[in-house]
């Protein structure tokens, strides 16, 4: 599974959306991105990368395409 997979599906099994969705998802404005599925997010993402990130980063992810620049300082490449 490549980055970019795992990144997707962290969003599409915890807010039961589709990929086509994902581009412009923004926290807070679908109803399953409240603080509890943000918290369940983060943790699928940092199980799925073997990170731990900082709680900047974790308030700081709050996009889809955000994601990706903050995953980027845990040298999370996307361009494989």
């Amino acid at each position: 599974m490549t980055n970019l997979e795992k990144y997707n599906y962290a969003f599409t099994s915890n807010f039961k959306v589709s990929e086509d969705e994902l581009p412009g998802l923004k926290y807070q404005e679908i109803f399953e991105w409240d603080s509890v599925g943000h918290m369940d997010l983060i943790a699928d993402i940092e199980a799925a990368y073997g990170i731990q990130m900082d709680t900047k980063d974790v308030l700081d992810l709050s996009s889809y395409e955000k994601g990706k620049t903050v995953l980027a300082k845990y040298g999370v490449n996307f361009d494989e």
